[in-house]
């Protein structure tokens, strides 16, 4: 049974208080700290889009050159059928791309870390694969895999890995050492207290790496598409194009933002589920 913090009466069927007590109120407390944060997003959006259209509307702005925001819509409504279709081939390439990114970026990101041999022969050429352009490489993708998806979720593999590797070992290198040490006074192997240990500290990290590589890759693989490819986004976007069709070229581009963003909240979920929040690891002592 709970205590009132301010009566110090029990309160029946074990709820507490609203005075700071873990409970119902807490979690409606975080709801509505977590919405105030949001607002002023919110906000920004909504002035963005009314002084978009009002723009457009108002100033009588041709639409081949700039389209409202209703136009917009009106445009993704009415050529769903299609989009949708080429959206769902996009994704398919992004997100199976993305998941080969974060595995290999993890792996290498280890294998940077546990070897300095390894470290100093493949972090620069790591390095130097990601400042080639994509549309110098993606010609040699389209002879190696031709125009089908294989292509498209390898290039988006290979320009994703760099920022999970990085922050990997990164992540690894900043690890403390008594966490090592202690795991490894208990008995622990270095390959368990590196698997079990370091990786989950330095886990906050390489998310910031995933975050990162969730950002582009629906881009990239649109990129790709674009430059050669039977189906997806690129073609679709290609097709806006050759027709001058405005309002069809930013329907486009809002999807591939939406997809974006749906990836991004993605991740965020599951650092949530896996790590729990992120102020749950500050240290309790630290105002003191």
């Amino acid at each position: 049974m709970a205590i009132d913090r301010i009566s110090r009466r029990p309160v029946a069927g074990g709820h507490h208080s609203t005075t700071g007590l873990p409970g119902p109120y807490a979690a409606l407390r975080r709801a509505g700290r977590r919405l105030r944060r949001r607002v002023p997003t919110i906000v920004a959006v909504a002035v963005l889009l009314g002084g978009w259209q009002a723009w457009v509307t108002l100033g009588h702005v041709d639409p081949a050159i700039i389209a409202a925001p209703t136009d917009i819509i009106r445009a993704i409504a009415g050529t769903w059928g299609t989009l949708g279709a080429a959206a769902a081939v996009t994704g398919f390439e992004g997100t199976v791309g993305f998941l080969f990114a974060v595995a290999l970026g993890v792996l290498v990101g280890v294998g940077l870390h546990c070897s300095k041999v390894f470290e100093a022969a493949c972090y620069p050429l790591l390095a130097a694969a990601q400042t080639l352009p994509l549309i110098s490489i993606a010609p040699l993708f389209l002879i190696w895999f031709g125009f089908e998806i294989p292509g498209k979720i390898v290039i988006t593999a290979v320009f994703g890995l760099f920022p999970v590797a990085v922050q990997t070992v990164r992540g690894l290198d900043a690890v403390p050492r008594y966490f090592s040490d202690v795991a490894l006074t208990c008995g622990a192997s270095r390959a368990w207290t590196l698997w079990h240990v370091k990786l989950r500290v330095a886990a906050r990290q390489i998310y910031g790496g995933v975050r990162v590589t969730a950002a582009y890759v629906f881009a990239t693989a649109s990129t790709a598409e674009y430059l050669g490819a039977r189906q997806g986004m690129g073609i679709w976007l290609q097709a806006a194009y050759n027709s001058f069709s405005t309002p069809l070229v930013f329907a486009a581009t809002v999807v591939i933002v939406l997809m974006t963003c749906a990836l991004l909240l993605v991740v965020n979920l599951s650092e949530r589920l896996l790590l729990g929040p992120a102020a749950d690891e500050e240290d309790p002592d630290a105002d003191q």
